[in-house]
């Protein structure tokens, strides 16, 4: 007991007198470090954020040195975890490492568990990386900015002028023009079939292309422009009499005029052919067709019954059953509705149908064409404002400039007609029944442009 007492006190003055040595050497290095005094706690040894290190009541041995170094970082670890702030632990280590040991005056070793002492990080410099928000404001703000700097440029003189002329003429109150939906009202009617009246519009525009007729008056050499005029004529007639649905009447003509078209026909069988084809397109058309016999008694008896057959069955044959096609009258019925039409525009409009329809120039345009061309003749009669818009543009698919040379010749034929010897048209339309539009002038805006 006695003898350790002694090697303690012993190794408590080597301790202080190495520590002074210790101290001095760090003095004469330059270095601004607090040496340990005494090895035996005589000098608190601050620790981590310059805390007191706890007493120590036993010698300081290498192991115990290197406990104190792990405490130390343990310590330090924790605290940045803590606080999310790096931990200088560096000074403790510097003041552990800085230990002397009492073995012959010399300097202690540094301890193994020093070498593993965290180095001391590299301060990372931060980026910072904008979002998309932030680019997009700051692209806002460019914009804003350039729309400020051009909004206090000045009016050039230019431009005050063409303001100004505008402003003159009323061009700047020019109101947008509005399609209107002209199937709104047929909603709830299921016979108008409001989910697929485009599309079938669509399929008539493409099939009208396949069953159109051509100029086919010079392949007949017994039938001329005017004996089809006749016949067109005296069907117009006998459809009227029989109050027959003006479907019939236009699906007559369309079968004439394709019949005509591939079979040779002689001049005495004219009449035969459009009794055949009126009888057809009323067996298509009407519910209650008229019979064989009121078409002979219509003739006057010119043909018989058996004839009457046999020409009917000739026509079949000849156009190979083929009697579901789009006539001029689907496209007189869809293109009256797109022109919000009254009574007389109507009557009008049907008025200059049937005779483009009896006079054989009119073969060379399509049927929606000349359709169009009755519907925009129509309203340049009644004088209609505006004579064409975006409603009917859209509808029909025919613009002003396309329709407007056949819509001049249907004026002419209105201009024509009261001294014409076919009459027939002309009669039906002067009727009250018909709102007398035969009787209005024509158009003569047309009329001097043709």
């Amino acid at each position: 007991m006695a003898s350790r007492q002694v090697v303690q006190q012993q190794n408590r003055v080597e301790g202080v007198a190495g520590g002074l040595n210790q101290k001095n050497m760090a003095a004469a290095e330059g270095r601004n470090r607090r040496a340990l005094g005494d090895i035996g706690n005589l000098v608190p040894v601050r620790g981590v954020e310059c805390k007191p290190l706890p007493q120590i009541t036993r010698p300081v041995t290498r192991s115990f040195c290197a406990q104190l170094l792990a405490n130390a970082q343990a310590a330090a670890v924790a605290e940045n975890q803590k606080k999310c702030m790096p931990v200088n632990v560096e000074g403790a280590a510097a003041i552990v490492a800085d230990g002397v040991l009492p073995q012959g005056g010399n300097k202690a070793k540094k301890p193994a568990a020093q070498k593993k002492a965290v180095a001391k990080p590299k301060p990372e410099a931060v980026i910072e990386i904008s979002s998309d928000s932030e680019e997009v404001k700051k692209g806002k703000n460019k914009k804003k900015s350039g729309e400020e700097a051009s909004k206090k440029r000045p009016p050039t003189l230019t431009s005050t002028l063409t303001a100004r002329s505008k402003a003159t003429c009323g061009l700047n109150q020019k109101p947008k023009e509005v399609i209107v939906n002209i199937d709104a009202t047929d909603v709830n009617n299921e016979l108008a079939v409001v989910e697929y009246v485009e599309d079938i519009y669509k399929f008539y525009k493409l099939a009208e292309n396949e069953s159109r007729v051509g100029d086919y008056i010079h392949t007949q050499p017994e039938i001329n422009e005017k004996m089809r005029a006749i016949l067109i004529d005296w069907l117009i007639e006998v459809h009227h009499k029989f109050e027959l649905n003006p479907e019939t009447l236009y699906l007559t003509t369309n079968i004439i005029d394709r019949y005509l078209a591939v079979k040779t026909t002689a001049r005495k069988e004219l009449q035969l052919v459009g009794m055949g084809a009126m009888l057809i397109a009323s067996k298509y058309e009407e519910i209650w067709a008229p019979e064989v016999n009121d078409f002979v008694c219509m003739s006057d008896r010119a043909y018989t019954h058996e004839q009457v057959l046999l020409m009917e069955k000739r026509i079949l044959g000849g156009l190979e059953w083929n009697l579901t096609v789009p006539t001029l009258y689907v496209f007189l019925v869809r293109f009256i509705k797109a022109s919000i039409p009254d009574s007389n525009m109507e009557n009008m409009v049907y008025f200059l149908a049937e005779l483009g329809m009896m006079n054989y120039s009119t073969i060379i345009y399509c049927p929606s064409m000349i359709a169009a061309s009755a519907v925009y003749a129509a309203r340049c009669t009644l004088n209609k404002s505006p004579l064409w818009d975006d409603t009917l543009k859209l509808h029909t698919g025919y613009s002003e400039p396309q329709i407007l040379d056949c819509a001049k010749l249907l004026v002419s034929y209105h201009s024509m007609a009261v001294d014409q010897r076919l009459k027939v048209i002309y009669r039906k339309y002067s009727s009250s029944e018909r709102g007398a539009v035969a009787l209005l002038p024509p158009a003569k805006t047309l009329l001097a442009a043709a």
